[in-house]
């Protein structure tokens, strides 16, 4: 797969060099010719590193580097400054920024290359660290703290494209009776089958995760409470049709659901109004599905077939 690359600069025959020089890396490369229009594209994107010119109008690369380092959209991305001068308090100055590495103009083609291969490895490596310490060991999806730190990104996505984001936690009916009738291996097998299934029933761009125990949360972007909703109830269809089996002997499971959604500027408290509603669904005999009410009024809850 190729590595994103993201060059700001404003001017137009630095990006056709640095197309030429770099035509042979496995990277594909994004092009933005002011600061501003370069913190957007970044956003989209998603790119692996950026090359950051320093002299710009209207915004210099410090103050670009130093709004992409206060995104939680972009604030991993390393950046490589472009510059024509080679003072030591100019380097300084760009470094505290948050940039990696300065690279000066005229560019030799060959540190050029080398320079760029290492930052791309860098992020490689950081992905992959950072990967496997939000990996949930028992089931393979995503743990505690990738699903903390994705929804604050989805929510700060959410806020500023105007689109709606919901989430789901959901619970396993009764699991303390698997545990204690049949042990925690069995139990265990439990929780990665269903994690299994919660997977291959969402789309790519939902966020299955285990929040501990014997629950899960869904992070459901572009999607609001009911179609979050009737997500969650295939989830339970599916479990429904579902053959669990402990030592032999066939088992039927359902889960619990409570549904939010983003309500307002900066919000914090999906999670818990998503909790509020599970808390609901169990009190009203489990297996269902309950929305968080915003203005308080019982919430709504759907028997899941």
């Amino acid at each position: 797969m190729l590595q994103k690359l993201l060059v700001i600069d404003d001017s137009d025959p630095i990006h056709a060099l640095l197309r030429v020089r770099l035509r042979d890396e496995p990277v594909e490369i994004f092009s933005a010719v002011d600061g501003l229009a370069g913190l957007e594209l970044a956003r989209q994107v998603s790119p692996d590193l950026i090359l950051l010119d320093v002299d710009m109008p209207v915004t210099d690369g410090f103050t670009v580097c130093r709004e992409l380092k206060r995104d939680s959209l972009t604030n991993s991305v390393p950046v490589i400054f472009l510059t024509g001068a080679s003072s030591t308090d100019e380097k300084i100055r760009g470094l505290d920024a948050g940039a990696v590495d300065y690279i000066t103009k005229p560019f030799d083609a060959a540190e050029l290359r080398a320079r760029v291969r290492a930052g791309l490895r860098t992020k490689f490596l950081l992905d992959l660290l950072s990967k496997k310490a939000m990996i949930d060991g028992l089931t393979g999806l995503w743990n505690r703290a990738h699903f903390d730190q994705r929804l604050a990104t989805e929510i700060s996505l959410a806020i500023r494209s105007v689109r709606p984001l919901s989430v789901i936690m959901a619970d396993v009916d009764y699991f303390k009776r698997i545990n204690d009738q049949f042990g925690h291996p069995c139990g265990d097998e439990v929780l990665r089958t269903i994690g299994q299934l919660l997977t291959e029933s969402c789309r790519k761009e939902e966020v299955v995760c285990r929040y501990g125990g014997e629950e899960f949360g869904i992070i459901v972007p572009n999607s609001a409470a009911a179609d979050a909703a009737g997500l969650a109830g295939r989830f339970n269809r599916v479990m429904a049709s579902h053959e669990f089996t402990c030592r032999g002997t066939r088992t039927p499971l359902t889960c619990s659901f409570g549904v939010a959604e983003l309500a307002g500027d900066r919000d914090c408290h999906i999670v818990e109004r998503a909790d509020q509603a599970l808390y609901r669904a169990k009190q009203d005999g489990r297996n269902r599905v309950v929305t968080y009410d915003p203005d308080n009024v019982p919430a709504t809850t759907v028997a899941a077939a």
